[in-house]
């Protein structure tokens, strides 16, 4: 009999902090939106991981949307969460 192992949920982040997982088809790629989050919040340092067999890139890091730049910071506050927002069936 196979069993699969069923990880519990992840805690979200600490109010203010926001989780980011970029998924590229190469390194470069995926460090050039890392950058361009990092000149708009606060971020920690990227965490990068193989995605899958196609040799794309995982790349993780977290970001602190109370310590934004002007043009995020207009950005939030002219959007709203919708209630609809959930995640992609892909997401992990």
């Amino acid at each position: 009999m196979n069993e699969v192992a069923v990880k519990p949920p992840e805690p979200p982040p600490s109010g203010g902090r926001a989780e980011v997982r970029i998924v590229a088809a190469s390194p470069e790629a995926a460090r050039r939106v890392a950058e361009v989050l990092r000149h708009c919040f606060a971020a920690t340092e990227q965490r990068s991981y193989p995605a899958g067999s196609d040799g794309g890139t995982r790349l993780h890091l977290t970001v602190d949307t109370t310590r934004t730049a002007e043009r995020a910071r207009s950005w939030l506050a002219a959007s709203r969460s919708s209630a609809q927002d959930r995640p992609q069936t892909d997401e992990v």
